[in-house]
């Protein structure tokens, strides 16, 4: 019988930010939004005790800080970003454009256009985020974007040497060290010397997402993000251990990540409870680890895989690690999930660093309606008409002019009534220039 060895015990994340964030956040955007480069200076000093002559970084002092990075380190990143960069393209290549004749002379196609500019958040913080600089930089030149803005917080007073490197690796056109919700609201408002950019992408902390939600619509973003989720599917073939080690590898992401066990075995549950135990004391990363675990970790026992993968896709969760003797029957059984990571070949740190694939995926639920960050999201898919068999436009013509007047759009219906009079028999049924009478 299905049951819960291990329940959630914190406060679920909502996807609501405090009230406390909303109203500091819309100040900062305000101020930046009316006083441009000063109150994006006045916020980083603040913030950061940072206020350099310029936050953009010369060609100059991006090509002193690359080559104070250790080559073994340049070829690391140059590795994972051939891998994202190898995705990426081949997803640009699977968007066709086409042109389609729907009746004679009746032409329909479809383009796909690179927003104009895009701006790209790597964050400092507890952890200097690098691989996000492959999967918004890389991923939005890859699609085609004109000029992309990279920004990324000074780290002890410093401009932060692989971030740095990261971002001008990946094809960044433009380098700022500045950090927050000012670094967010300039790229999108625009300063005096921050052009503004169509497109918002990459992590951060409560403040910089909730910078991103207030700045929707005026520009567009990647994804409203909450705190990183993994979950694991496993059944009675599955090594306990590799699972205590790969549920830790997410939970030290925040002491707010939720991971879950899904498995069809008590004993490999049990094991697990066990394993985390004996591995945390020696975890560097303890201190944000054990509270994800205790406080947001869950273990369920199913009867199933079946029901395996129906509880899974209820949690749609982030990221979902199959650990299961045919880890491929999730791949067709699986509809709910950010990334699916097949086999204990595979894990989902391979993901969010090296192996490819974007790693900005849907969290809270979102992966019930969208999938993550990719070529595509820096695309507008566009539409084009022409008709130029007038026969056929007389016949759309009348067509357009019944159906606008179903819905009592007069204006609307004359618009096809003028067209299938001047193209085709019918008259026009109204007096274009009505006498007053």
């Amino acid at each position: 019988m299905s049951h819960v060895l291990k329940a959630a015990v914190g406060p679920v994340a909502r996807r609501s930010s405090d009230p406390d964030v909303i109203d500091t956040v819309a100040a900062v955007i305000a101020d930046v939004r009316a006083g441009g480069d000063a109150a994006m200076r006045r916020y980083s000093e603040a913030f950061d005790g940072w206020s350099p002559a310029s936050f953009r970084l010369t060609e100059d002092e991006v090509r002193g800080i690359v080559a104070a990075v250790p080559e073994t380190v340049l070829d690391d990143i140059r590795f994972a970003q051939t891998q994202v960069r190898q995705f990426a393209r081949a997803q640009r290549e699977s968007l066709h454009e086409f042109e389609i004749e729907t009746l004679p002379g009746v032409f329909l196609g479809q383009r796909n256009i690179p927003v104009e500019a895009s701006g790209a958040y790597v964050p400092g913080g507890r952890y200097p985020l690098t691989a996000s600089a492959h999967m918004t930089v890389l991923t939005a030149k890859e699609a085609g974007v004109e000029r992309v803005a990279a920004t990324t917080p000074p780290n002890d007073g410093l401009p932060p040497q692989i971030s740095v490197a990261a971002m001008h690796l990946a094809g960044a056109d433009e380098i700022y060290v500045l950090g927050g919700v000012q670094a967010v609201a300039a790229l999108a408002v625009g300063t005096e010397t921050i052009d503004p950019v169509s497109m918002v992408t990459g992590p951060g902390n409560a403040y910089v997402a909730e910078a991103k939600r207030q700045l929707f619509g005026e520009v567009g973003i990647d994804l409203f993000a909450g705190p990183t989720e993994t979950l694991i599917v496993a059944d009675e073939h599955a090594d306990a251990f590799t699972i205590a080690v790969d549920l830790l590898s997410q939970a030290e992401h925040g002491p707010d990540s939720p991971c879950v066990l899904i498995t069809t075995s008590e004993e490999v549950g049990t094991a697990v409870l066990d394993h985390i135990k004996a591995l945390l004391p020696g975890l560097a990363t303890k201190a944000v680890a054990e509270p994800a675990w205790d406080n947001h970790g869950q273990i369920h026992v199913v009867d199933s895989l079946k029901d395996a993968y129906t509880l899974a896709d209820r949690f749609a969760s982030e990221h979902v690690q199959i650990l299961t003797a045919d880890p491929r029957e999730a791949l067709e059984t699986m509809r709910n999930y950010g990334a699916l990571f097949l086999g204990e070949g595979t894990c989902v740190p391979y993901g969010d660093k090296v192996i490819g694939t974007n790693h900005v995926l849907p969290t809270l639920g979102a992966a019930r309606y969208t999938g993550g960050l990719w070529v595509g999201k820096f695309l507008k898919t566009v539409t084009y008409q022409e008709v130029r068999n007038l026969d056929s436009s007389a016949q759309l013509g009348e067509a357009c002019g019944r159906l606008s007047r179903l819905e009592r759009f007069e204006g609307h219906a004359r618009s096809g009534d003028l067209r299938a009079s001047k193209y085709g028999a019918a008259p026009l049924a109204w007096d274009p220039y009505p006498v007053n009478s």
